[in-house]
């Protein structure tokens, strides 16, 4: 077996600020590989992040050479073109090679996090997605909570749909996400976090808005704001109306739950939407109404069994289930698992 020491590059984080203790490496692992160095990946990453040399140097804090010097010595070394020089652009091998050095960065950010981290003290950034209308009402208490618990770690938070949010996070780009559920993935950790009611919203000169419920059957007669078929929302509502042989019919299919209840509330059309889209404290000229043949939806924690998240994502979940089991239950339509 060989040892060989990966110095690294500026970086404006702080994993990148020293040389990287030294690797363990196989013999079988090709030679190329073993020339290859943190700084050229990260000069590589900043390329498709910024969109220039230039741009990347900037954000390096290093001059221009050294990133053209990284990106050819990397390309050198694989034996492939990663940039266009011209446009600044990655060819198509250059976005191969850039997924697998953002997860190689990460993992070794995890790794100093862990052992930063003491069990008084956690340390180190946690990346976290989180849906829309979820994000809405938890961050503004999640992020306070965090900060003041453990003030030495960083949230970076990233919103999306679920449909956005999952693949993000199984391929290493986020710690864990607050997405809907049923999740089918044998590769994720699970835990419910909260359940909302799935409600009717509609502009209030509708002719629906006058009702404190409606059913299915009834629903069935006009066309609706509906999430995508591809979405765990619309399954469930599907599923619900499967039951009974109805057939839901959409007006437009919107793949965003503040879109859905955007346009809801400007009256292009009654959108069936989760409780968390309409906000307690939301006025206007808008109505909710009840469907209690729907189930209601969950919303939880995924995260990756392997490898395990890190001490700052562990010590994020334990103030979200703090947090939602304090204040879940005061969103209207909300009711908490935990």
């Amino acid at each position: 077996m060989y040892q060989y020491a990966l110095p690294v590059g500026k970086r404006s984080r702080r994993t990148a600020r020293y040389s990287l203790s030294i690797f363990v490496i196989p013999p079988f692992i090709p030679s190329t590989l073993l020339d290859m160095e943190i700084r050229h990946l990260s000069s590589l990453i900043a390329i498709a992040d910024h969109g220039s040399f230039s741009a990347a140097s900037r954000a390096l804090g290093t001059v221009q050479s050294n990133v053209s010097a990284h990106i050819s010595r990397l390309e050198k070394e694989l034996g492939v073109s990663l940039v266009e020089r011209t446009s600044g652009k990655l060819t198509d091998d250059g976005e191969i090679v850039v997924e697998r050095a953002r997860r190689i960065i990460h993992e070794l950010e995890d790794i100093e996090a862990d052992i930063q981290s003491t069990d008084s003290e956690v340390e180190g950034d946690t990346r976290l997605g989180v849906i829309g209308t979820t994000g809405r009402w938890l961050m503004p208490r999640l992020l306070p909570a965090l900060k003041r618990d453990h003030p030495k770690v960083r949230a970076i938070i990233h919103e999306g749909s679920s449909s956005a949010l999952l693949p993000r996070l199984l391929a290493g780009d986020l710690d864990a996400a607050i997405v809907h559920f049923p999740i089918d993935n044998p590769e994720l950790d699970l835990v419910e976090l909260f359940s909302e009611d799935l409600l009717l919203l509609i502009h209030s000169n509708h002719h629906w808005a006058n009702k404190e419920s409606i059913t299915l059957a009834e629903l069935a007669t006009e066309p609706l704001l509906l999430p995508p078929r591809n979405t765990s929302m619309r399954r469930v509502i599907d599923r619900a109306a499967g039951a009974q042989r109805l057939a839901l019919t959409a007006q437009a299919e919107i793949d965003g739950v503040r879109l859905l209840a955007s346009l809801a509330f400007e009256g292009f059309g009654a959108a069936i939407v989760p409780a968390t889209a309409i906000p307690g404290w939301l006025k206007g000229e808008y109505a909710r109404v009840a469907i209690p043949e729907l189930p209601p939806r969950i919303v939880g924690w995924a995260s990756r069994k392997r490898p395990l998240p890190n001490k700052p994502t562990r010590a994020a979940l334990d103030i979200t289930k703090a947090v939602i089991a304090k204040s879940g239950g005061r969103q209207p339509g909300v009711t908490t698992n935990l």
